[in-house]
């Protein structure tokens, strides 16, 4: 006996009903999850003090600038920026380990590569230039791919 697939009469809802509600499901999941993701990194930013979070906040606005599409979200308590729920890069404040410098760390989904060598992380001291604001976009850029 063959067995034919409700559509849309009698009670309960449709196939294709069922379908959108998933997937307005998946999309305020996703929502949520991106807002969730913004607000930690907001916070690990407002935890810094000094000059680490003025690297952090300079650093989100050129990466924002650069890849509005990255999603936020907290690397090991890190700034972490994503696609494909894959980190790119993550900024690692010098307090966090007591270390002399701050980190901008690429990790290896970012296509910077360049050759058989180039580097994936830069040692921050002091607040970003204009030239090293641009440095870091076109980095930035070339990371999303």
């Amino acid at each position: 006996m063959a067995t034919t697939k409700k559509t849309s009469s009698g009670p309960g809802f449709s196939a294709e009903e069922k379908a959108a509600m998933k997937q307005r499901a998946a999309e305020l999941k996703l929502a949520a999850t991106r807002e969730a993701g913004a607000q930690a990194l907001a916070d690990a930013i407002a935890g810094m003090t000094g000059l680490d979070q003025v690297l952090a906040q300079q650093l989100d606005e050129i990466i924002m600038a650069a890849v509005p599409e990255f999603a936020k979200k907290t690397y090991y308590g890190f700034p972490a920026y994503v696609r494909n729920d894959k980190t790119i890069l993550f900024f690692k404040p010098a307090a966090k380990f007591k270390e002399r410098y701050a980190t901008l760390t690429f990790e290896s989904v970012a296509t910077l590569d360049d050759g058989t060598m180039w580097p994936v992380a830069y040692a921050v001291t002091a607040p970003l230039t204009a030239e090293q604001a641009a440095t870091v976009t076109e980095l930035v850029r070339k990371a999303a791919g």
